[in-house]
């Protein structure tokens, strides 16, 4: 049996697709939920003080992070080039947020440094995965 769709595309691409997209489309609904001051009642302690200080600078760029994230993704499921770019920019939201995120919380908080540097990995993997999937012929 041949391990590629119909397309020529690996099955696998399909799979990295959608599991990235739903993971960006999670931090998008976290966005969301952070927005709404009814919803960060519930939210852990430990994560008050790095959203309900958060200026402006750092809440655009976990907008741009989680948006720039799932439009690369569905970009990327789409087959189009410009999902590299999307990330690029996703990229450089999760940045924007780390350096906020670092001058609050500093590192006393292992499960918010998990949560932001897989942030970070996934996006850093997506970049790389674009530009193998683009070498592989499966986008443009």
């Amino acid at each position: 049996m041949n391990d590629k769709t119909v397309s020529g595309i690996h099955w696998s691409f399909w799979i990295i697709g959608v599991v990235t997209l739903i993971f960006n489309l999670m931090g998008v609904l976290n966005y969301f939920a952070q927005m709404n001051a009814d919803s960060l009642a519930s939210f852990p302690e430990q994560y008050l003080p790095i959203i309900q200080d958060r200026p402006a600078w750092a809440t655009a760029g976990f907008a741009i992070a989680v948006f720039g994230g799932s439009l690369g993704c569905l970009l990327l499921l789409l087959r189009k080039s410009s999902a590299f770019y999307a990330l690029m920019v996703s990229l450089l939201g999760v940045i924007v947020s780390m350096i906020h995120i670092f001058r609050v919380a500093g590192f006393s908080s292992f499960e918010i440094w998990v949560g932001v540097l897989m942030q970070l990995v996934v996006t850093a993997f997506l970049i790389w995965y674009t530009k193998r999937a683009e070498q592989k012929g499966w986008t443009p």
